[in-house]
């Protein structure tokens, strides 16, 4: 092999950087340990416990958390670079959510009364039901079927004062249409920002929050979250944006000053005991300390170590406010000002003044983040002046000094407003503050003088993205649209923990499995292959890491997929290796030729694999995009460390003039010398292979197949008890809360899958406590005495809800038709790959049909089966992702039998009436069931040992490989040769009778 030192270089460089990306994974469960002892060592209260958690995690964040010498880190950091966990094995809540592009055309139109339009929108909620294009799309389509003579741009519907600066009386329907896609978009990508911002702010770690292309939809992913009722209520309540009077700081000096006196009362601190010096009246000190603050004076005061629990966390400003803190310390602050004995201290002006926080500021000397407080002037009512829906417009422009601002605009009664406001805040000198969700985004001065028109312009020491940011904000307050939860899962902690420890134990079972059988069947070069697997795998959990991808269950089993499926590439070297050295040529050319014959079939079978992956990737979310990831990543890393890294190992070895014999005792001959006639007994496969179909196929049209809720639609939980219970009689008492239920039994008698279709059209956080608070009454007999509604939404000590999961029967629609869109498009780009690697359309055609074969029988087997198993084995977005490897593994297996048959044909001439084709079936039958009882093995592992969730997709690729192995075989080759004119000359009959 040639550039061995830069193989060896990339080996050592790729290995480094991979240890050095999973040491901050390593260094991040430390310090989350750590977190978790110092919790649970001080407080006992559940509440308490994960609040003093998520409190050391804030105080390290910014402090040096991890040295390597070279450079160090801090703890928020480490968190960024190490690996993120998903919610199956971590719990925590993952949601879609549909942002409703029909409020937002309803805003755009002021809430039009107009009879054709609001009959456009219905219509375009009943085509929504079955269509794959977006709501806008659709309610183009509903408009034109009944609009008549009206037009879009009628002054009853768009062309109002609001719009009248993009739409006018004069446009055509086409020319409006793009003007409502432009603002459309708009709106959803200030909605987004929104979410964002506040997912930001509610503590989360690791929060992932993406657009799922252009139609309206979010994924939202909270790992670890345990106060789900109010993550929801979170994220689906609507945009609330306010313009507030800002208090003037010095007028609340003595206010302060007071309150930090209360405090020390309240909090019983004993100053005498802090006072080391000699100090002035107490109301000096505190007159002085607030002056200090609010920056009235310059003047040293007297030093003293005197405990003030109100001035020891307050700085100066920031960024425009009254005061700053820490932002660690922001919820302390917060409790002392809503204490009454605080509150009764403001004066009598300002007996309503509301308290407000900005958002963090990052200082960069001290690495440490910011809030600045605002005072609002509030009212008995605690209802501000103006409300973000007087807003049309705000965009990112710049200045006359070609600087980042924003400007926006307000209708006619917001503008009468917005002077009056301004106008005080010129006479006065304070500030406007923009406040969204509670937050301050901005906090402008009126400097100019009182505005009018509507039209303002906000300058500050803006970046573009800060600018960009707030006119988001500003926008999102003039369309608050619902967003709903179509598609939700939620899985309990003691789920995670469990998925965890399961996972890493099947994961640990199928590779000591697969490196034992590795030398017992290759001996010394087995052991070669084991430090290649190795090393694969650290470059897998590397890559994860480095590319900051999440790792989930399915993940992990197709990390473990790829163990097995890794193995396939050095068997085939090696069988061609022992195929040559069985030629009488010498090891060292013997092992240069092997590599050389055997690449062609790995690329070909990797290549065939990776395209399902992909596609896989592209229709796939969530944990099925994590399955993906990892199976893409795992057959890239498997080429390196097949190709190169094992072919290092070897040429080391056999360079020295040891002899590797690529084989033991007892597997020396084994395979050698067969003489299977496949091609004469193809038609008794046929018969099988047709039983089996016909069974499958009636079993399908008959006994139908157990369709999970991502395809029907519905609500599930998986609801665990403290003794066994019966599902028929859980089903019984929750058929009179639910109308329909069904109920199956999960592992054990102590757990059950419950699934319902009630209300299943209301995605609101109402419906869905209501649905939840029904199960938990309808299920309280089996529970015990004392468990509250609490205990079991949170699955406390492991009974209760432990994973609950709802899909929309819209979503479910789209689930449904992107599936067999995957499926399809699969088979479609693998037969025009094998068209073009192989030039003749019988490989093609064999191979799809071989395909087809194998998912049927899979699909045949379960709809056989679902009703008799102790595991779930519904049809869900797992399964699919099931079917696609299954492609992808019968692709692979056929494909390498395709190759050595082409290479036949190639040195003996022709198809010699399927004589050839014997050889090469024979040839590879070594390497055909090698590899497929390797992932047999492992994929067994992962099925006894690993997770629950995991039994059914674990199941279809058990089942997969069987028959993807016996197709590769007896059904995609023989079907490739009866599908051939020319098929060479005819064998003599008592050939074809062995």
């Amino acid at each position: 092999m040639q550039n061995k030192g830069l193989v060896k270089l990339f080996a050592v460089l790729f290995g480094l950087v991979s240890i050095y990306q999973l040491s901050f994974t390593f260094k991040n469960n430390q310090i989350d340990e750590a977190a978790k002892s110092y919790a649970v060592n001080n407080y006992d209260n559940p509440e308490a416990i994960s609040d003093a958690e998520v409190r050391y995690l804030d105080s390290i964040s910014n402090q040096e958390a991890y040295d390597i010498g070279i450079a160090s880190f801090t703890g928020k950091e480490v968190k960024e670079k190490s690996m993120n966990l998903g919610l199956d094995l971590k719990g925590g809540l993952n949601v879609i959510l549909q942002i409703s592009v029909r409020d937002i055309l309803e805003g755009l139109a002021n809430n039009s009364n107009d009879i054709a339009f609001n009959k456009a929108l219905d219509n375009a909620e009943e085509i929504q039901k079955d269509a794959q294009e977006s709501y806008l799309e659709s309610f183009f389509e509903a408009w034109d079927a009944v609009k008549g003579d009206q037009k879009l741009a009628s002054p009853d519907i768009f062309a109002n004062r609001d719009l009248d600066d993009v739409v006018d009386i004069s446009m055509s329907d086409a020319d409006v249409k793009k003007v409502l896609e432009e603002k459309v978009d708009e709106s959803i990508v200030s909605a987004f920002e929104v979410l964002r911002k506040r997912i930001d702010q509610f503590g989360v770690v690791s929060p992932n929050i993406q657009r799922l292309g252009n139609s309206g939809r979010v994924l939202v992913e909270l790992p670890g979250v345990k106060d789900v009722k109010r993550a929801t209520e979170l994220i689906t309540t609507t945009a609330q944006l306010q313009f507030w009077d800002v208090e003037n700081g010095q007028a609340l000096g003595d206010f302060f000053a007071l309150a930090n006196e209360n405090l020390k009362t309240k909090l019983g601190l004993d100053e005498k005991e802090a006072a080391t010096e000699t100090q002035d009246s107490t109301a000096t000190d505190s007159d002085s300390t607030i002056d200090n603050l609010l920056g009235e004076t310059s003047t040293d005061s007297t030093a003293t170590n005197q405990v003030n629990p109100l001035f020891d966390i307050l700085g100066p400003p920031r960024t425009g406010g009254m005061l700053a803190v820490k932002l660690e310390d922001k919820a302390t602050l917060q409790s002392y000002l809503e204490m009454p004995e605080v509150k009764s201290g403001l004066p009598a002006e300002a007996r309503y003044t509301k308290f407000a926080f900005g958002l963090p500021e990052l200082d960069a000397e001290t690495g440490i983040e910011y809030v600045d407080l605002y005072a609002l002037k509030g009212n008995r009512n605690d209802e501000p002046e103006l409300s973000g829906g007087v807003v049309t417009d705000a965009r990112q422009s710049y200045g006359q000094t070609n600087k980042p601002t924003v400007t926006m605009q307000m209708n006619a009664k917001g503008s009468k407003v917005w002077e009056e406001m301004t106008g005080r805040a010129a006479a006065q000198g304070t500030q406007i503050a923009i406040v969204l969700d509670d937050i301050v985004y901005s906090a402008p001065t009126a400097s100019n003088g009182a505005i009018s028109g509507g039209n303002t312009e906000i300058s500050g020491n803006f970046t573009v993205t800060e600018a960009i940011d707030l006119a988001n904000v500003l926008r999102a307050g003039k369309l608050p649209a619902r967003a709903e939860i179509v598609q939700a899962d939620q899985v309990g902690p003691s789920l995670g923990k469990e998925a965890i420890d399961s996972g890493t134990k099947s994961f640990l079972i199928a590779l000591s499995l697969v490196l034992i059988w590795m030398i017992l069947y290759y001996g010394k070069a087995g052991i070669f292959a084991d430090l290649a697997l190795l090393l694969n795998i650290l470059l897998i959990f590397g890559v994860l890491s480095g590319l900051g991808a999440v790792l989930t269950l399915p993940g992990l089993a197709g990390i473990v997929l790829t163990i097995g499926m890794s193995v396939d590439a050095n068997v085939l070297i090696f069988e061609r290796i022992r195929e040559e050295l069985a030629k009488g040529k010498a090891q060292k050319e013997a092992v240069k030729d092997g590599f050389a014959n055997a690449l062609s079939s790995i690329l070909d079978a990797n290549i065939t694999t990776g395209l399902t992956a992909i596609i896989l990737f592209v229709f796939g979310t969530g944990p099925i995009k994590g399955f993906a990831t990892t199976l893409l990543i795992g057959i890239m890393t498997s080429l390196f460390t097949a190709i190169f890294i094992t072919r290092l190992l070897v040429d080391w070895y056999v360079n020295r003039g040891k002899s590797l014999d690529f084989s033991t005792s007892i597997t020396k001959n084994l395979f050698k010398n067969n003489n299977i006639n496949f091609i004469g007994k193809r038609k008794v496969a046929y018969v099988v292979s047709g039983i089996l179909i016909l069974v499958s196929l009636g079993s399908l049209f008959t006994n139908k197949l157990d369709q999970g809720i991502d395809f029907v639609g519905g609500r599930t939980y998986q609801v665990r008890f403290a003794d066994a219970v019966s599902s028929e009689a859980v089903a019984s008492d929750l058929t009179d809360v639910f109308g329909s239920v069904e109920v199956k039994t999960i592992g054990n008698d102590h757990q059950l899958k419950i699934s319902t279709k009630y209300k299943v059209d209301e995605n609101s956080v109402e419906v869905d406590e209501e649905v939840q608070t029904m199960l938990f009454n309808g299920l309280k007999s089996y529970l015990p005495s004392d468990f509250s509604y609490q205990d079991f939404s949170e699955g406390t000590d492991g009974i209760g809800k432990v994973l609950s999961s709802k899909v929309s029967p819209t979503i479910a629609d789209d689930i449904k038709k992107e599936s067999l869109l995957a499926v399809l498009g699969s088979l479609i780009v693998v037969f025009l790959y094998i068209l073009f690697r192989f030039k003749r359309w019988q490989f093609s055609l064999g191979a799809v049909a071989a395909v087809f074969h194998d998912v049927i029988i899979v699909l045949g087997i379960f709809s056989l089966l679902y009703k008799f198993m102790p595991f779930s084995m519904e049809i869900d977005q797992a399964f699919i992702a099931a079917i696609l490897t299954v492609i992808g593994y019968s692709l692979n297996d056929t494909v390498v039998v395709f190759d050595r048959i082409r290479e036949v044909l190639a040195e003996k001439a022709g198809f010699k009436g399927g004589v050839n084709i014997n050889s090469a079936i024979n040839s590879t039958l070594s390497r055909t069931l090698n590899t497929s009882l390797t992932t047999l093995v492992v994929l067994i592992a992962m099925f006894v040992f690993g997770a629950e969730s995991l039994r059914g997709l674990l199941f279809a690729l058990i089942v997969g490989v069987v028959v993807g192995t016996y197709s590769s075989v007896f059904i995609a080759t023989p079907l490739m040769y009866d599908t051939l004119k020319n098929k060479g000359i005819a064998p003599p009959k008592e050939d074809e009778d062995k």
